[in-house]
C-alpha cells in the first residue's frame, strides 16, 4: 500500500513503472530492436560528425572567431549528447529493469543535461548573430573572456538542469506526481524542460526574424543607388533560406518530442504518449547531427577544412575541385553574405 508523504529511495526501478503505467519488457520485443538499432547508428553519426567539426575549428586557424568558438560549443554538447544516447541504448529494454535508482538517475541527467548544453548553444549563437550583424562586424568583437563565460554559462544551466531531478526535481516522495514517459520525475520537471525549449524558440525566431529584416533593408537602401543587380535578390534570398532551414530544423526535431513531454508533464491521461516518445526522443537526438549540417557544412572553408582533413593532406586539390569550392561559396551566400556598400564590406553573417 502506497502512503502519501512517505520516500520509496529502497524500490526498484520496476516499482516506479508500474506505478506510473509504463511497461517494462522483460526480453527484448522487436519495437525494442528497431528503436536501438536506429539509435545506434544516430549515435555513431553524431559522435563521428561532431568530432571532425571539433577537429576542423581546432586545427583552422581561420575558425578562431567568437563565432567558431559557440560552433565548437555545440559540436561539444551535441558529442556529449551522442555519447549520452549512445549510454541509453546500452541501459534500455530489459536492462532498464537491473537499473538501480542512481544508475537511472544517471543514464536520464547525462540526457537532460547534453539536449539542453545544444539548446542553450543554439540561441546563444542566434544572439551572437545577431550582434555581429547589428554592429556590421565581419567578426563578433565580443572578448575571449566573455565568450568563455557565455560557454561556462551554457554547461552550468545545462547541469543544474540535469542534476536537479536526482537531488530534488523527482517523484519518489510523491508518487501521485510521477511522470508517465519518466517514472522516476516529477511532471512538473517535464512541463518546465518543454516550456524552456519553447521559449528558446520563440526567442530564436524574434532574433532571426530582426535579422532578416535588418539585411533586407540595407540590401533594398543599396539597390536605390546601384543599378538593381542581381546579387542583391539573391542575397536576400539565401538569407531567407538559411533562416528557414535553422528554424525548420529546430521544429522537425524538437516540437514533437516537446509536445508529448508538455502533455506528459500536464497530467493528460487520456495522450497515448508513452507509444511515441521513444521515436521523438530519436528525432531530438537526430538534431545533433542536423545542427553540424546546417551551421557547419554550410560553409565553404569548413568543408574544406573537413576534406583536408579526411584526407590526412595525402590527395592534392585538382583545378577543378578548386573551381568547385568556389563555386559552393558563391552558391552559399547564406551562410556568408557580404553586402558592399561604398567599397566596404558591410556584413558577414554566417547563420
Amino acid at each position: 500500500m502506497v502512503t502519501m508523504g512517505q520516500c520509496y529511495y529502497n524500490e526498484t526501478i520496476g516499482f516506479f513503472y508500474n506505478n506510473s503505467g509504463k511497461e517494462l519488457s522483460s526480453h527484448w520485443r522487436p519495437k525494442d530492436i528497431v528503436v536501438v538499432a536506429l539509435g545506434l547508428t544516430v549515435s555513431v553519426l553524431v559522435l563521428l560528425t561532431n568530432l571532425l567539426v571539433i577537429a576542423a575549428i581546432a586545427s583552422n586557424r581561420r575558425f578562431h572567431q567568437p563565432i567558431y568558438y559557440l560552433l565548437g560549443n555545440l559540436a561539444a554538447a551535441d558529442l556529449f549528447a551522442g555519447v549520452a544516447y549512445l549510454f541509453l541504448m546500452f541501459h534500455t529494454g530489459p536492462r532498464t529493469a537491473r537499473l538501480s535508482l542512481e544508475g537511472w538517475f544517471l543514464r536520464q541527467g547525462l540526457l537532460d543535461t547534453s539536449l539542453t548544453a545544444s539548446v542553450a548553444t543554439l540561441l546563444a549563437i542566434a544572439v551572437e548573430r545577431h550582434r555581429s550583424v547589428m554592429a556590421v562586424q565581419l567578426h563578433s568583437r565580443l572578448p575571449r573572456g566573455r565568450v568563455v563565460m557565455l560557454i561556462v554559462g551554457v554547461w552550468m544551466a545545462a547541469l543544474g538542469l540535469g542534476l536537479l531531478p536526482a537531488h530534488s526535481w523527482h517523484c519518489l516522495c510523491a508518487l501521485d506526481r510521477c511522470s508517465r514517459m519518466a517514472p522516476l520525475l516529477s511532471r512538473s520537471y517535464l512541463a518546465v524542460w518543454a516550456l524552456s525549449s519553447l521559449l528558446v524558440f520563440l526567442l530564436m525566431v524574434a532574433v532571426y526574424t530582426r535579422i532578416f529584416f535588418y539585411v533586407r533593408r540595407r540590401v533594398q537602401r543599396m539597390a536605390e543607388h546601384v543599378s538593381c543587380h542581381p546579387r542583391y535578390r539573391e542575397t536576400t534570398l539565401s538569407l531567407v533560406k538559411t533562416v528557414v532551414i535553422i528554424l525548420g530544423a529546430f521544429v522537425v526535431c524538437w516540437t514533437p518530442g516537446q509536445v508529448v513531454l508538455l502533455l506528459d508533464g500536464l497530467g493528460c491521461q487520456s495522450c497515448n504518449v508513452l507509444a511515441v516518445e521513444k521515436y521523438f526522443l530519436l528525432l531530438a537526438e537526430a538534431n545533433s547531427l542536423v545542427n553540424a549540417a546546417v551551421y557547419s557544412c554550410r560553409d565553404a572553408e569548413m568543408r574544406r577544412t573537413f576534406r583536408r582533413l579526411l584526407c590526412c593532406a595525402c590527395l592534392r586539390r585538382s583545378p577543378h575541385e578548386s573551381a568547385h569550392d568556389a563555386s559552393s561559396a558563391r552558391g552559399h551566400a547564406s551562410t556568408r553574405i557580404m553586402l558592399p556598400e561604398n567599397g566596404h564590406p558591410l556584413m558577414d553573417s554566417t547563420l
